[in-house]
C-alpha cells in the first residue's frame, strides 16, 4: 500500500504543477481544485501545503495580484473583497492586500461618466448608473460624490 500511496502523492504533485503552469491559486484553493479533479483530500492538501513551501504557491503575493486585477478592471472593495473570498485567500491578509489598492474616484467618476454617455446627472439615469456602480463594488459615499464632481463639472462647462 505504500506504493500506491507514492503513486497517489506523485500523481497529485504532476496535477498541481500542471495547474500551476496555467495560473496562480491560493493554498486553499489549490488544495480545492485537486480534490475536485479527483485527488483524496487529504492527498490534495499534504501536496498544497508542499507547493508553499517550495515557493509555487504564496498567499501573500496572490492577494496582491487578485487586488491589483480586480481594481484595474474597475471593480471596488466589496467586489474585490467577494473575490477574495471566492478563491479562498485567508481572510488574515485581505485588508493587507486592500490597503495597497490604489485611490479610486477617479475610477469612480470615468465609469459614471462612461456610464452615462453623455446624458446629465439626474433622474433615473444617475441612479442606473449609480446603481451598477454600487454592483460593482463600490461604495454609495464612493459613487454619490463621484456624482456631485460630475455634476458640478457640467454645471461650470455651461
Amino acid at each position: 500500500t505504500t506504493l500506491k500511496a507514492e503513486e497517489a502523492r506523485e500523481r497529485a504533485k504532476a496535477r498541481a504543477l500542471r495547474l500551476l503552469e496555467k495560473r496562480d491559486y491560493s493554498k486553499a484553493e489549490l488544495a480545492a481544485k485537486l480534490v475536485e479533479k479527483g485527488e483524496d483530500p487529504a492527498e490534495a492538501e499534504a501536496v498544497s501545503e508542499r507547493m508553499v513551501e517550495l515557493g509555487f504557491v504564496n498567499d501573500e503575493n496572490y492577494a496582491g495580484m487578485v487586488v491589483r486585477h480586480y481594481a484595474a478592471k474597475g471593480y471596488g472593495r466589496a467586489r474585490i473583497r467577494e473575490e477574495l473570498r471566492k478563491r479562498r485567500v485567508p481572510r488574515e491578509l485581505w485588508d493587507a492586500a486592500l490597503c495597497e489598492m490604489p485611490e479610486q474616484a477617479d475610477t469612480v467618476e470615468r465609469l459614471l461618466a462612461a456610464k452615462l454617455r453623455g446624458r446629465s446627472p439626474e433622474g433615473d439615469d444617475l441612479r442606473r448608473a449609480c446603481a451598477a456602480l454600487i454592483r460593482r463594488g463600490f461604495s454609495w459615499e464612493e459613487v454619490s460624490s463621484a456624482a456631485k464632481r460630475l455634476s458640478h463639472g457640467l454645471e461650470l462647462d455651461e
